[in-house]
């Protein structure tokens, strides 16, 4: 198909598909002439990686490090967990003390050497900026906290496809870029509905009735 027709297909507009092209995010269609190429199905699926990405608040540069791990995946499952991380997460920060955030994650399981250095700075990252801010976690937050990710790590990993290195790695790496903005949303919903049944909730809808009938 001709960009025109890709762009009709995945719904990106033809200025956006030669950005990414120009950006090395989306490969080279064949040459059928000096000015015309022709795209198949891998640039409709790449496309619609790509947007995936990109929506869900994916720099291009993370984006570009994603892809990378899309196409030339390690061989070995954990690394390849490592991988995905790697490429959205802040690079390690050597002036960061880890003892806090070592002391935190051992109510995850973690013991030396089984993640990346910068999972484990980006603990130390957040909770210094917690004391920057003098903010402190709620009583008995951080044990929930530690709880709540196993649980869900336990499930996400334990839901990983063997069947190809191919589908194991679309579903860590996306897995991991797209599905933390979810979590986060759910997370902002638990606490109104906790704080609608803590504080009280106004049903406005019933107040209105309530004001017609009076």
């Amino acid at each position: 198909m001709r960009i025109s027709e890709l762009s009709a297909q995945t719904g990106v507009p033809v200025p956006t598909i030669k950005y990414y092209l120009r950006e090395g995010l989306l490969p080279e269609g064949e040459r059928s002439a000096p000015t015309q190429a022709a795209y198949g199905e891998t640039h409709v699926q790449r496309l619609r990686v790509i947007r995936a990405l990109i929506t869900a608040g994916v720099s291009i540069a993370e984006a570009r490090r994603v892809l990378a791990a899309l196409d030339d995946p390690p061989a070995d499952a954990h690394r390849l967990l490592g991988t995905a991380h790697a490429a959205i997460t802040p690079a390690a920060d050597d002036s960061l003390d880890l003892t806090a955030a070592q002391r935190a994650v051992e109510g995850l399981g973690w013991k030396p050497g089984m993640c990346d250095d910068a999972v484990l700075h980006d603990v130390a990252r957040a909770l210094q900026g917690l004391e920057g801010a003098g903010f402190e976690l709620a009583k008995g937050a951080l044990p929930v906290y530690l709880k709540s990710m196993r649980d869900i790590a336990d499930a996400e990993i334990a839901g990983v496809p063997t069947e190809s290195v191919e589908a194991a790695v679309r579903y860590v790496v996306l897995g991991s870029v797209l599905v933390e903005p979810l979590l986060l949303a759910l997370r902002r919903v638990a606490q109104q509905v906790a704080s609608a049944e803590r504080f009280g909730a106004v049903d406005a809808e019933s107040d209105a009735d309530a004001a017609r009938l009076g």
